[in-house]
């Protein structure tokens, strides 16, 4: 494999898939063999101080090759598509510049959007606006919040569940800075360009099979520690489930149980909101002609990726 002879023409490759399904194992099985560097295409694992719910890589495995994206903010903050584009774009130059391959790995499917699609020239969030409309969902309450914005943005309220805070708020905030709905916006040209990099989707053939690795995988968080993870978080004070982090799967569900005290069903709910998110990142896969699917299921689906990659790297024009 002539990695240096295609430098030139090289685009980064995309590794996507449901959670659950081996990114990790596979990224790491190239980094054995290709000179890469990882930039991580998911909206957890950009947040400190979460590590067991996000199933991130250890310290051992940051170690053995470069990460980009990982533990970059503060829970308390937010991150958006657009910023990740941009820093996953900058990063991919940077790392090819240095003759390397980058390596886009994860299972956001806003991200990979963003990045394949481009972005339409949404206005840039507004801190003082978002706690105005905080405190008037704090005395109407969202469902009302969705009310108003299906009076003036139809087509996004219909996408949008009425107790879905984080998305109308967005929604309306857009409309508010800039006098255009959301639905009109998207209409618009877009401001950046999307790209035309190869994506490798490690998918698996029988669902049941990937629902059974998801419950073993949630009950070895709550074996590794979990709920302790939540409750220091909880600790700090400033955190609740307002913010993008503490929505994640897996944190929501256990921040609710140290709500009630009652822990008798956080194994089923944690679960059945990882097997949900799964869904809905096939879904999104599944929209995406271009990928090239990988069988996740198969005891040597690693090899599988690096087989791929290997075949897209030797037909690349040097």
């Amino acid at each position: 494999m002539n990695l240096g002879a295609a430098r030139r023409s090289l685009q980064p490759v995309c590794l996507a898939g449901p959670t659950g399904c081996g990114k990790t194992a596979a990224a790491l099985k190239i980094a054995q063999y290709l000179p890469v560097e990882i930039i991580s295409v998911d909206s957890a694992l950009v947040y400190r101080g979460m590590d067991i719910g996000t199933a991130k890589p250890t310290p051992a495995e940051l170690a053995a090759v470069p990460h980009h994206l990982i533990d970059i903010l503060d829970p308390l903050e937010s991150y958006s598509a657009a910023e990740f584009a941009s820093s996953a774009k900058q990063l991919a130059d940077e790392i090819i510049a240095r003759g390397k391959l980058p390596l886009m790995v994860g299972g956001t499917m806003l991200y990979f959007k963003a990045l394949f699609d481009g972005l339409s020239a949404l206005p840039q969030a507004d801190a003082e606006l978002r706690i105005q409309l905080d405190e008037e969902a704090a005395q109407i309450g969202w469902p009302a919040m969705h009310a108003k914005l299906a009076a003036i943005d139809p087509a996004t309220a219909a996408r949008l569940a009425p107790n879905d805070a984080q998305r109308i708020q967005r929604a309306l905030e857009v409309w508010h800075l800039s006098g255009k709905t959301m639905s009109a916006l998207h209409a618009e040209p877009q401001r950046s360009a999307g790209v035309d990099w190869p994506l490798l989707s490690l998918e698996p053939q029988d669902r049941g099979w990937l629902h059974k690795r998801l419950d073993q995988r949630f009950e070895q968080m709550l074996a590794d520690g979990l709920i302790d993870e939540v409750k220091a978080l909880r600790g700090r004070g400033d955190l609740s489930l307002d913010l993008p982090s503490m929505r994640c799967v897996g944190y929501r569900q256990t921040w609710e149980a140290l709500d009630s005290g009652d822990f008798k069903d956080l194994s089923a709910r944690g679960s059945a909101a990882t097997r949900q998110l799964a869904k809905r990142q096939v879904t999104w896969l599944r929209s995406m002609p271009q990928r090239q699917v990988i069988d996740c299921q198969h005891p040597d689906a690693a090899l599988h990726v690096l087989a791929a990659l290997q075949k897209l790297l030797d037909a690349s024009p040097a």
